[in-house]
Protein backbone atom coordinates (compact mmCIF):
# COMPACT_ATOMS: atom_id res chain seq x y z
CA UNK A 1 0.00 0.00 0.00
CA UNK A 2 1.65 3.84 -0.98
CA UNK A 3 2.94 5.35 1.94
CA UNK A 4 0.57 8.32 2.68
CA UNK A 5 2.57 11.76 2.89
CA UNK A 6 0.74 14.47 4.57
CA UNK A 7 2.16 18.19 4.41
CA UNK A 8 0.53 21.38 6.30
CA UNK A 9 1.76 24.43 4.40
CA UNK A 10 2.26 25.36 0.91
CA UNK A 11 4.45 28.60 0.03
CA UNK A 12 8.32 27.54 0.16
CA UNK A 13 9.27 24.21 2.42
CA UNK A 14 5.71 22.15 1.80
CA UNK A 15 6.14 22.08 -2.18
CA UNK A 16 10.18 21.92 -2.08
CA UNK A 17 9.21 18.68 0.22
CA UNK A 18 6.36 17.24 -1.73
CA UNK A 19 8.54 17.28 -5.24
CA UNK A 20 11.59 16.30 -3.89
CA UNK A 21 9.51 13.24 -1.83
CA UNK A 22 7.93 12.21 -5.53
CA UNK A 23 10.76 12.40 -7.00
CA UNK A 24 12.36 9.93 -4.90
CA UNK A 25 9.38 7.57 -4.40
CA UNK A 26 6.88 8.28 -7.10
CA UNK A 27 4.56 6.04 -5.69
CA UNK A 28 3.91 7.68 -2.14
CA UNK A 29 0.31 9.26 -1.80
CA UNK A 30 1.49 13.18 -1.16
CA UNK A 31 -1.09 15.38 -0.01
CA UNK A 32 -0.38 19.28 0.54
CA UNK A 33 -2.86 21.61 2.49
CA UNK A 34 -2.50 25.66 2.71
CA UNK A 35 -5.47 27.70 4.12
CA UNK A 36 -4.59 30.27 1.77
CA UNK A 37 -5.56 30.60 -2.21
CA UNK A 38 -2.03 31.18 -3.63
CA UNK A 39 0.92 28.57 -2.91
CA UNK A 40 4.38 27.94 -3.77
CA UNK A 41 5.82 31.61 -4.03
CA UNK A 42 8.56 33.45 -3.73
CA UNK A 43 7.80 35.73 -0.77
CA UNK A 44 10.81 37.48 -0.76
CA UNK A 45 9.99 38.84 -4.12
CA UNK A 46 7.35 40.90 -3.01
CA UNK A 47 8.45 44.14 -2.46
CA UNK A 48 9.93 43.75 -5.43
CA UNK A 49 6.56 43.30 -7.36
CA UNK A 50 5.48 46.32 -5.09
CA UNK A 51 7.99 48.36 -6.84
CA UNK A 52 6.98 47.02 -9.99
CA UNK A 53 10.09 45.81 -10.77
CA UNK A 54 8.32 42.18 -10.90
CA UNK A 55 5.58 43.04 -13.18
CA UNK A 56 3.07 40.62 -12.17
CA UNK A 57 2.07 38.38 -8.98
CA UNK A 58 2.50 35.15 -11.64
CA UNK A 59 6.16 36.00 -11.76
CA UNK A 60 6.30 34.93 -8.43
CA UNK A 61 4.51 31.81 -8.65
CA UNK A 62 5.88 30.99 -12.03
CA UNK A 63 8.94 27.93 -12.56
CA UNK A 64 12.01 28.74 -14.36
CA UNK A 65 10.25 28.14 -17.50
CA UNK A 66 7.35 30.55 -16.63
CA UNK A 67 4.41 27.67 -15.64
CA UNK A 68 1.99 29.47 -12.88
CA UNK A 69 2.62 26.67 -9.86
CA UNK A 70 -0.89 26.25 -8.77
CA UNK A 71 -2.93 23.37 -7.56
CA UNK A 72 -3.27 22.18 -10.78
CA UNK A 73 0.32 22.11 -11.77
CA UNK A 74 1.41 19.74 -8.25
CA UNK A 75 -1.62 17.30 -9.36
CA UNK A 76 -0.45 17.13 -12.98
CA UNK A 77 3.19 17.52 -13.10
CA UNK A 78 4.07 16.87 -9.66
CA UNK A 79 1.59 14.11 -8.74
CA UNK A 80 1.07 16.08 -5.48
CA UNK A 81 -2.64 16.46 -4.32
CA UNK A 82 -3.14 19.85 -3.38
CA UNK A 83 -6.49 21.82 -1.25
CA UNK A 84 -6.35 24.89 -0.67
CA UNK A 85 -8.15 26.88 1.29
CA UNK A 86 -8.08 24.43 3.94
CA UNK A 87 -6.50 25.16 7.26
CA UNK A 88 -5.28 22.28 9.98
CA UNK A 89 -7.01 22.76 13.14
CA UNK A 90 -5.56 19.33 15.08
CA UNK A 91 -3.71 16.71 15.12
CA UNK A 92 -4.42 13.29 16.54
CA UNK A 93 -0.94 11.67 16.79
CA UNK A 94 -2.24 8.54 18.22
CA UNK A 95 -4.57 7.47 15.51
CA UNK A 96 -2.02 9.43 12.98
CA UNK A 97 -4.67 11.92 11.37
CA UNK A 98 -5.56 15.71 11.39
CA UNK A 99 -8.64 17.39 11.17
CA UNK A 100 -9.17 20.20 8.32
CA UNK A 101 -11.56 22.58 7.85
CA UNK A 102 -12.46 23.47 4.14
CA UNK A 103 -12.76 27.22 4.96
CA UNK A 104 -15.17 27.90 1.43
CA UNK A 105 -17.51 25.21 2.59
CA UNK A 106 -17.46 25.25 6.16
CA UNK A 107 -17.21 21.68 7.17
CA UNK A 108 -14.63 19.84 8.62
CA UNK A 109 -12.61 16.59 7.64
CA UNK A 110 -10.38 13.94 8.71
CA UNK A 111 -7.10 13.37 6.60
CA UNK A 112 -4.93 10.32 7.68
CA UNK A 113 -1.33 10.17 7.80
CA UNK A 114 1.59 7.84 7.93
CA UNK A 115 3.95 10.75 7.98
CA UNK A 116 3.51 14.41 8.66
CA UNK A 117 5.40 17.50 7.59
CA UNK A 118 4.72 21.29 9.49
CA UNK A 119 5.31 24.21 7.32
CA UNK A 120 2.96 25.91 8.80
CA UNK A 121 5.43 29.45 8.31
CA UNK A 122 4.97 32.37 11.14
CA UNK A 123 2.50 35.35 12.01
CA UNK A 124 3.95 38.72 11.38
CA UNK A 125 3.82 40.34 14.37
CA UNK A 126 1.54 43.28 14.54
CA UNK A 127 1.24 45.80 17.79
CA UNK A 128 -1.60 45.19 20.23
CA UNK A 129 -2.51 49.12 19.03
CA UNK A 130 -5.90 50.33 18.64
CA UNK A 131 -6.63 51.69 14.71
CA UNK A 132 -4.46 48.35 14.02
CA UNK A 133 -7.59 46.98 12.13
CA UNK A 134 -8.50 50.17 9.99
CA UNK A 135 -8.03 49.63 6.00
CA UNK A 136 -5.23 49.80 4.38
CA UNK A 137 -3.00 48.61 7.92
CA UNK A 138 -1.45 45.40 6.03
CA UNK A 139 1.57 43.42 6.77
CA UNK A 140 3.92 42.86 3.64
CA UNK A 141 4.31 38.83 3.43
CA UNK A 142 1.01 37.50 1.35
CA UNK A 143 0.57 38.26 -2.40
CA UNK A 144 -2.94 39.67 -1.62
CA UNK A 145 -1.36 42.23 0.98
CA UNK A 146 1.19 42.91 -1.98
CA UNK A 147 -1.30 43.40 -4.60
CA UNK A 148 -3.37 45.95 -2.62
CA UNK A 149 -0.50 48.21 -2.13
CA UNK A 150 0.37 48.08 -5.28
CA UNK A 151 -2.78 48.88 -6.65
CA UNK A 152 -3.30 51.78 -4.30
CA UNK A 153 -0.08 53.29 -5.26
CA UNK A 154 -0.92 52.68 -9.20
CA UNK A 155 -3.96 54.54 -8.48
CA UNK A 156 -1.98 57.50 -6.53
CA UNK A 157 -4.20 56.84 -3.19
CA UNK A 158 -0.88 57.09 -1.36
CA UNK A 159 1.38 60.12 -0.70
CA UNK A 160 2.69 59.47 2.54
CA UNK A 161 3.19 55.42 4.40
CA UNK A 162 4.58 54.51 7.72
CA UNK A 163 6.98 51.45 7.90
CA UNK A 164 6.65 49.99 11.30
CA UNK A 165 9.49 48.38 11.78
CA UNK A 166 13.66 48.63 10.39
CA UNK A 167 14.00 45.04 9.81
CA UNK A 168 14.73 43.67 5.81
CA UNK A 169 11.05 43.41 4.76
CA UNK A 170 10.46 46.86 6.25
CA UNK A 171 13.05 48.43 4.63
CA UNK A 172 12.81 46.88 1.51
CA UNK A 173 8.72 48.09 1.39
CA UNK A 174 10.02 51.37 2.29
CA UNK A 175 12.81 51.45 -1.02
CA UNK A 176 9.94 50.13 -2.82
CA UNK A 177 7.16 52.98 -2.55
CA UNK A 178 10.04 55.77 -2.33
CA UNK A 179 11.99 54.76 -5.52
CA UNK A 180 9.28 53.77 -7.74
CA UNK A 181 6.08 55.59 -6.48
CA UNK A 182 7.55 58.98 -5.11
CA UNK A 183 5.79 57.99 -1.75
CA UNK A 184 6.95 59.82 1.37
CA UNK A 185 7.90 56.85 3.76
CA UNK A 186 8.95 56.92 7.63
CA UNK A 187 10.38 54.23 9.17
CA UNK A 188 9.49 53.93 12.52
CA UNK A 189 12.10 51.01 14.62
CA UNK A 190 11.35 50.93 18.47
CA UNK A 191 15.11 49.55 18.74
CA UNK A 192 18.16 52.24 18.66
CA UNK A 193 18.72 51.01 15.26
CA UNK A 194 17.78 49.78 11.96
CA UNK A 195 18.41 45.95 11.07
CA UNK A 196 19.16 45.08 14.94
CA UNK A 197 20.82 41.89 14.92
CA UNK A 198 21.51 42.10 11.61
CA UNK A 199 24.09 44.53 11.22
CA UNK A 200 26.46 46.39 13.96
CA UNK A 201 25.39 50.28 15.25
CA UNK A 202 28.20 51.56 12.47
CA UNK A 203 27.09 49.70 9.93
CA UNK A 204 23.86 50.26 10.81
CA UNK A 205 24.25 54.09 10.59
CA UNK A 206 25.15 53.91 6.89
CA UNK A 207 22.10 51.78 6.20
CA UNK A 208 19.96 54.69 7.83
CA UNK A 209 22.03 57.22 6.28
CA UNK A 210 21.59 55.40 2.81
CA UNK A 211 17.74 55.57 3.00
CA UNK A 212 17.99 59.20 4.68
CA UNK A 213 19.78 60.57 1.76
CA UNK A 214 17.11 59.03 -0.56
CA UNK A 215 14.29 60.73 1.29
CA UNK A 216 12.85 58.12 3.48
CA UNK A 217 12.96 59.04 7.12
CA UNK A 218 14.05 56.98 9.77
CA UNK A 219 12.97 56.83 13.11
CA UNK A 220 14.64 54.75 15.81
CA UNK A 221 14.24 54.12 19.82
CA UNK A 222 10.12 54.95 18.61
CA UNK A 223 7.45 53.17 19.69
CA UNK A 224 3.73 53.31 17.65
CA UNK A 225 1.14 54.44 20.33
CA UNK A 226 -2.00 54.00 17.78
CA UNK A 227 -3.57 54.28 14.61
CA UNK A 228 -6.06 57.22 13.79
CA UNK A 229 -8.19 56.69 10.38
CA UNK A 230 -11.62 58.59 8.87
CA UNK A 231 -14.26 56.15 6.86
CA UNK A 232 -12.46 53.07 8.04
CA UNK A 233 -9.23 54.21 6.35
CA UNK A 234 -6.09 54.95 8.45
CA UNK A 235 -4.79 58.78 7.68
CA UNK A 236 -2.20 58.87 10.57
CA UNK A 237 0.21 56.95 12.88
CA UNK A 238 1.04 58.42 16.61
CA UNK A 239 4.29 57.78 18.01
CA UNK A 240 5.45 58.41 21.87
CA UNK A 241 7.20 61.27 20.00
CA UNK A 242 5.02 62.82 16.70
CA UNK A 243 2.53 62.52 14.52
CA UNK A 244 2.97 60.61 11.32
CA UNK A 245 0.09 61.22 7.95
CA UNK A 246 -0.07 57.97 6.42
CA UNK A 247 -2.37 56.53 3.62
CA UNK A 248 -0.41 53.02 4.29
CA UNK A 249 0.56 51.72 7.27
CA UNK A 250 3.39 48.19 6.56
CA UNK A 251 3.60 46.54 9.91
CA UNK A 252 6.83 44.53 9.60
CA UNK A 253 7.76 44.17 13.45
CA UNK A 254 8.81 40.70 12.97
CA UNK A 255 7.83 37.03 13.01
CA UNK A 256 5.95 34.54 15.29
CA UNK A 257 6.53 31.27 14.34
CA UNK A 258 3.33 29.20 13.69
CA UNK A 259 4.08 26.54 16.35
CA UNK A 260 0.46 26.36 18.02
CA UNK A 261 -0.51 23.44 15.81
CA UNK A 262 2.44 21.53 16.68
CA UNK A 263 2.38 22.18 20.98
CA UNK A 264 -1.40 21.18 20.97
CA UNK A 265 -0.56 17.88 19.70
CA UNK A 266 2.50 17.52 22.29
CA UNK A 267 5.53 18.45 20.32
CA UNK A 268 8.51 20.19 22.03
CA UNK A 269 8.78 23.55 20.82
CA UNK A 270 11.01 26.29 21.83
CA UNK A 271 10.50 28.93 24.15
CA UNK A 272 10.05 31.48 21.24
CA UNK A 273 7.45 29.13 19.62
CA UNK A 274 9.59 27.14 17.16
CA UNK A 275 9.00 23.33 16.81
CA UNK A 276 12.15 21.48 17.85
CA UNK A 277 13.54 19.17 15.71
CA UNK A 278 16.94 16.74 15.29
CA UNK A 279 19.70 17.34 11.90
CA UNK A 280 17.24 15.28 10.22
CA UNK A 281 14.24 17.94 10.62
CA UNK A 282 12.16 15.36 13.13
CA UNK A 283 10.26 16.83 15.75
CA UNK A 284 10.07 14.24 19.26
CA UNK A 285 7.98 12.62 17.22
CA UNK A 286 9.08 10.09 14.36
CA UNK A 287 6.91 10.05 12.06
CA UNK A 288 6.44 14.10 12.11
CA UNK A 289 8.93 16.76 10.50
CA UNK A 290 8.66 20.36 10.62
CA UNK A 291 11.43 23.16 9.14
CA UNK A 292 10.98 26.39 7.43
CA UNK A 293 9.47 29.65 9.74
CA UNK A 294 7.60 27.63 12.14
CA UNK A 295 10.64 25.48 12.95
CA UNK A 296 13.93 25.95 15.87
CA UNK A 297 16.65 24.91 14.16
CA UNK A 298 20.25 24.39 15.16
CA UNK A 299 22.18 27.72 15.16
CA UNK A 300 25.94 26.18 14.81
CA UNK A 301 27.92 28.88 16.45
CA UNK A 302 26.03 27.80 19.83
CA UNK A 303 25.40 24.75 19.31
CA UNK A 304 21.60 26.07 20.73
CA UNK A 305 18.03 25.92 18.84
CA UNK A 306 18.02 29.09 17.18
CA UNK A 307 15.38 31.15 14.43
CA UNK A 308 15.63 32.33 10.74
CA UNK A 309 12.57 32.79 9.24
CA UNK A 310 13.95 32.90 5.18
CA UNK A 311 13.17 31.27 1.88
CA UNK A 312 16.14 30.10 1.37
CA UNK A 313 16.79 28.30 4.65
CA UNK A 314 13.13 26.71 3.95
CA UNK A 315 13.99 25.49 0.58
CA UNK A 316 16.66 23.58 1.90
CA UNK A 317 15.29 22.37 4.27
CA UNK A 318 12.21 21.03 2.08
CA UNK A 319 14.77 19.07 0.25
CA UNK A 320 16.13 17.06 3.59
CA UNK A 321 12.65 16.39 4.48
CA UNK A 322 11.12 15.52 0.83
CA UNK A 323 14.13 13.22 0.91
CA UNK A 324 13.79 11.50 4.05
CA UNK A 325 10.40 11.26 3.30
CA UNK A 326 11.10 8.81 0.36
CA UNK A 327 13.46 7.07 2.80
CA UNK A 328 16.96 8.41 2.42
CA UNK A 329 19.05 9.18 5.26
CA UNK A 330 19.64 13.21 4.88
CA UNK A 331 20.65 15.45 7.16
CA UNK A 332 20.41 19.59 8.07
CA UNK A 333 23.56 20.88 9.76
CA UNK A 334 21.91 23.94 10.86
CA UNK A 335 22.54 27.83 10.23
CA UNK A 336 24.74 30.12 10.45
CA UNK A 337 22.55 33.05 9.37
CA UNK A 338 23.66 34.77 6.19
CA UNK A 339 21.61 37.47 4.35
CA UNK A 340 21.75 40.49 1.76
CA UNK A 341 19.58 43.54 1.16
CA UNK A 342 19.62 46.11 -1.00
CA UNK A 343 19.18 49.86 0.43
CA UNK A 344 18.88 52.22 -2.94
CA UNK A 345 22.49 52.22 -4.13
CA UNK A 346 24.06 50.36 -1.08
CA UNK A 347 24.20 46.58 -0.22
CA UNK A 348 24.25 44.83 2.61
CA UNK A 349 25.25 41.65 3.79
CA UNK A 350 26.36 39.54 6.56
CA UNK A 351 26.95 36.05 8.44
CA UNK A 352 26.98 34.73 11.76
CA UNK A 353 26.51 37.17 14.37
CA UNK A 354 27.51 41.03 14.94
CA UNK A 355 29.57 41.63 18.01
CA UNK A 356 26.69 42.85 19.74
CA UNK A 357 24.75 39.85 19.24
CA UNK A 358 27.51 37.23 20.25
CA UNK A 359 28.02 39.12 23.40
CA UNK A 360 24.52 38.52 24.23
CA UNK A 361 25.13 34.37 23.36
CA UNK A 362 27.60 34.87 26.16
CA UNK A 363 30.87 35.29 23.68
CA UNK A 364 33.75 38.07 24.87
CA UNK A 365 33.63 39.03 21.47
CA UNK A 366 34.78 42.25 19.39
CA UNK A 367 33.62 43.76 16.10
CA UNK A 368 36.95 45.52 13.96
CA UNK A 369 36.05 46.96 10.93
CA UNK A 370 37.90 48.44 7.60
CA UNK A 371 37.17 50.43 4.40
CA UNK A 372 38.92 48.91 1.69
CA UNK A 373 39.03 48.81 -1.92
CA UNK A 374 36.63 45.82 -3.97
CA UNK A 375 39.36 45.44 -6.11
CA UNK A 376 42.93 46.21 -7.59
CA UNK A 377 43.96 49.99 -6.47
CA UNK A 378 45.05 50.43 -9.63
CA UNK A 379 41.97 49.13 -11.60
CA UNK A 380 39.55 51.91 -13.20
CA UNK A 381 36.76 50.65 -11.81
CA UNK A 382 36.39 49.99 -7.85
CA UNK A 383 34.79 50.99 -5.04
CA UNK A 384 35.30 50.89 -1.27
CA UNK A 385 33.62 48.43 0.58
CA UNK A 386 33.35 48.37 4.23
CA UNK A 387 33.74 45.31 6.15
CA UNK A 388 33.25 44.61 9.96
CA UNK A 389 34.59 41.04 11.59
CA UNK A 390 33.25 39.56 14.97
CA UNK A 391 35.66 37.76 17.13
CA UNK A 392 36.13 35.74 20.43
CA UNK A 393 38.91 37.69 22.31
CA UNK A 394 40.37 34.65 24.13
CA UNK A 395 39.94 31.98 21.39
CA UNK A 396 40.78 34.17 18.64
CA UNK A 397 37.22 32.14 16.85
CA UNK A 398 35.88 34.31 14.21
CA UNK A 399 31.67 34.58 15.35
CA UNK A 400 30.38 36.51 11.77
CA UNK A 401 31.52 39.32 9.54
CA UNK A 402 28.89 41.63 7.71
CA UNK A 403 29.65 44.88 5.44
CA UNK A 404 28.52 47.11 2.95
CA UNK A 405 29.07 48.38 -0.74
CA UNK A 406 27.56 49.52 -3.66
CA UNK A 407 28.73 46.73 -5.50
CA UNK A 408 26.56 43.88 -3.71
CA UNK A 409 28.07 41.24 -6.06
CA UNK A 410 31.37 41.85 -5.35
CA UNK A 411 30.31 42.24 -1.18
CA UNK A 412 28.10 38.93 -1.24
CA UNK A 413 31.60 37.18 -2.65
CA UNK A 414 33.10 38.05 0.91
CA UNK A 415 30.88 37.01 2.64
CA UNK A 416 29.69 33.59 1.37
CA UNK A 417 33.26 32.95 1.28
CA UNK A 418 33.49 32.90 5.37
CA UNK A 419 29.81 31.68 5.53
CA UNK A 420 31.23 28.16 4.39
CA UNK A 421 33.95 28.17 6.15
CA UNK A 422 31.90 29.05 9.59
CA UNK A 423 29.18 26.28 8.59
CA UNK A 424 31.50 23.58 8.18
CA UNK A 425 34.24 24.57 10.79
CA UNK A 426 35.43 26.84 13.79
CA UNK A 427 37.27 29.17 12.13
CA UNK A 428 40.25 31.41 14.12
CA UNK A 429 41.42 34.49 12.79
CA UNK A 430 44.60 33.16 11.05
CA UNK A 431 42.29 30.83 9.30
CA UNK A 432 40.49 34.33 7.55
CA UNK A 433 43.55 36.17 7.65
CA UNK A 434 44.62 32.98 4.81
CA UNK A 435 41.92 32.46 3.32
CA UNK A 436 42.12 31.57 -0.14
CA UNK A 437 40.18 33.57 -2.49
CA UNK A 438 40.21 34.66 -6.24
CA UNK A 439 42.53 37.34 -7.29
CA UNK A 440 42.76 39.44 -10.87
CA UNK A 441 43.12 43.33 -10.40
CA UNK A 442 39.24 43.57 -11.79
CA UNK A 443 38.20 41.33 -9.47
CA UNK A 444 40.12 41.96 -6.21
CA UNK A 445 43.13 42.99 -4.31
CA UNK A 446 46.18 41.01 -3.82
CA UNK A 447 45.65 41.45 -0.37
CA UNK A 448 41.88 41.02 -0.45
CA UNK A 449 39.75 42.78 1.89
CA UNK A 450 38.59 39.37 3.59
CA UNK A 451 41.95 38.95 4.23
CA UNK A 452 42.44 42.40 5.69
CA UNK A 453 39.86 42.93 8.05
CA UNK A 454 40.94 39.38 9.83
CA UNK A 455 44.43 40.98 9.65
CA UNK A 456 43.36 44.43 11.48
CA UNK A 457 41.33 42.51 14.09
CA UNK A 458 44.76 40.22 14.93
CA UNK A 459 46.54 43.75 15.20
CA UNK A 460 43.79 45.16 17.55
CA UNK A 461 42.84 41.77 20.07
CA UNK A 462 47.46 42.05 20.04
CA UNK A 463 47.21 45.09 21.62
CA UNK A 464 48.68 46.96 18.62
CA UNK A 465 46.21 49.76 18.56
CA UNK A 466 43.06 50.87 20.16
CA UNK A 467 40.39 51.22 17.60
CA UNK A 468 36.98 53.01 18.15
CA UNK A 469 34.19 53.67 15.32
CA UNK A 470 33.69 56.26 13.45
CA UNK A 471 30.87 57.96 15.38
CA UNK A 472 32.60 57.05 18.62
CA UNK A 473 35.65 59.38 16.72
CA UNK A 474 33.33 62.38 15.81
CA UNK A 475 31.76 61.86 19.61
CA UNK A 476 34.94 62.32 20.68
CA UNK A 477 35.83 65.71 18.06
CA UNK A 478 31.85 66.68 19.36
CA UNK A 479 33.04 67.32 23.28
CA UNK A 480 37.03 67.97 22.68
CA UNK A 481 37.09 71.05 24.90
CA UNK A 482 35.85 68.81 27.60
CA UNK A 483 38.18 65.81 26.70
CA UNK A 484 41.45 68.22 25.48
CA UNK A 485 41.89 65.01 22.92
CA UNK A 486 44.62 66.11 20.05
CA UNK A 487 42.79 65.50 16.94
CA UNK A 488 45.23 64.40 13.82
CA UNK A 489 44.35 63.99 10.20
CA UNK A 490 47.14 61.83 8.31
CA UNK A 491 45.74 62.38 5.16
CA UNK A 492 47.31 64.08 2.30
CA UNK A 493 47.29 67.62 2.62
CA UNK A 494 44.51 68.49 0.54
CA UNK A 495 42.05 66.54 2.29
CA UNK A 496 43.12 67.65 5.99
CA UNK A 497 43.98 70.82 5.37
CA UNK A 498 40.15 71.83 4.24
CA UNK A 499 39.10 70.88 7.74
CA UNK A 500 41.63 72.63 9.39
CA UNK A 501 41.22 75.89 7.49
CA UNK A 502 37.85 75.98 8.89
CA UNK A 503 38.31 73.92 12.51
CA UNK A 504 41.66 75.00 13.84
CA UNK A 505 41.41 71.79 16.37
CA UNK A 506 41.87 69.64 13.50
CA UNK A 507 45.14 69.35 12.89
CA UNK A 508 46.81 68.21 9.54
CA UNK A 509 50.02 66.36 9.55
CA UNK A 510 50.21 64.02 6.52
CA UNK A 511 51.94 60.42 6.97
CA UNK A 512 54.69 61.90 4.70
CA UNK A 513 55.34 64.97 6.94
CA UNK A 514 55.25 63.21 10.52
CA UNK A 515 58.98 62.28 11.25
CA UNK A 516 60.22 66.08 10.54
CA UNK A 517 56.59 67.59 12.40
CA UNK A 518 57.10 65.22 15.73
CA UNK A 519 57.30 68.34 17.84
CA UNK A 520 53.75 69.36 17.11
CA UNK A 521 52.33 66.12 18.56
CA UNK A 522 51.65 67.41 22.72
CA UNK A 523 52.97 64.29 24.94
CA UNK A 524 50.69 65.47 27.56
CA UNK A 525 47.49 64.73 25.65
CA UNK A 526 45.61 61.61 24.22
CA UNK A 527 45.49 62.08 20.34
CA UNK A 528 43.26 60.73 18.30
CA UNK A 529 44.27 59.62 14.81
CA UNK A 530 42.21 59.19 11.30
CA UNK A 531 42.60 58.95 7.86
CA UNK A 532 40.57 57.94 4.68
CA UNK A 533 40.33 54.52 5.68
CA UNK A 534 42.09 53.49 8.57
CA UNK A 535 45.82 52.42 7.20
CA UNK A 536 47.60 55.70 7.17
CA UNK A 537 46.56 56.41 10.34
CA UNK A 538 47.58 53.03 11.71
CA UNK A 539 51.08 53.70 9.74
CA UNK A 540 51.16 56.89 11.68
CA UNK A 541 50.25 55.63 15.33
CA UNK A 542 53.32 53.05 14.77
CA UNK A 543 55.13 55.86 14.67
CA UNK A 544 54.10 57.67 17.20
CA UNK A 545 54.74 54.82 19.55
CA UNK A 546 57.97 54.21 18.61
CA UNK A 547 58.49 58.12 19.71
CA UNK A 548 57.00 57.32 22.76
CA UNK A 549 53.37 58.71 22.49
CA UNK A 550 51.20 55.87 23.16
CA UNK A 551 48.03 57.03 24.39
CA UNK A 552 46.64 56.89 21.01
CA UNK A 553 43.08 55.93 19.23
CA UNK A 554 42.72 55.07 15.70
CA UNK A 555 39.61 55.78 13.68
CA UNK A 556 38.49 52.23 12.09
CA UNK A 557 37.38 53.10 8.19
CA UNK A 558 38.83 56.42 8.92
CA UNK A 559 36.70 59.08 6.61
CA UNK A 560 35.16 56.31 4.06
CA UNK A 561 33.37 55.09 7.41
CA UNK A 562 32.38 59.11 8.84
CA UNK A 563 31.19 60.10 5.34
CA UNK A 564 29.05 56.47 4.90
CA UNK A 565 27.16 57.34 7.78
CA UNK A 566 26.18 61.32 7.16
CA UNK A 567 28.61 62.48 10.07
CA UNK A 568 31.36 65.28 9.34
CA UNK A 569 33.50 67.27 11.16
Amino acid sequence: MAEKILIIGGVALGPKAAARCKRLAPDAEVTLVDENTFISYGGCGIPYYVSAEVQNLDELRATNAGVVRDPEFFRALKGVNVLTRTRAVSIDRKLKTVLVQKLDENREEVLPYDKLVLATGATPRMPDVEGAKLGHVLSLTRLEAARTIREACEARKVNEAVIVGGGFIGLEAAVALADMWGVKVSVVEMMDQILPGALSHTLALMAQHECEANKVSVYTSEKVVRLEGENGLVTKVITDKRELPAQLVIFAAGFIPNGQLAKAAGLEVAPFGGILVDDHLRTNDPLIYAGGDCAAVRNIITGKPGYIPMGSEANRQGRVIGSNLAGVDATFPGYVGTWAVKLFGMSFCGTGFTAAKARAAGFDAVGVAIEQLDRAHFYPEKKMMSLEIVVEKGTRRVLGLQGACVDGDALKARIDAVAGVLQYARPVLEDISNLEVAYAPPFAAAMDAVNTVANVADNVLSGRFKPVTGDEFMELWKHRKENNIFFMDTRPPKAGKAIQDREPDWHSIPLEELKARMGEIPRDRPVALICNSGLRAYESLLILANNGITDTVNSMGGMQAVNKMGLKP
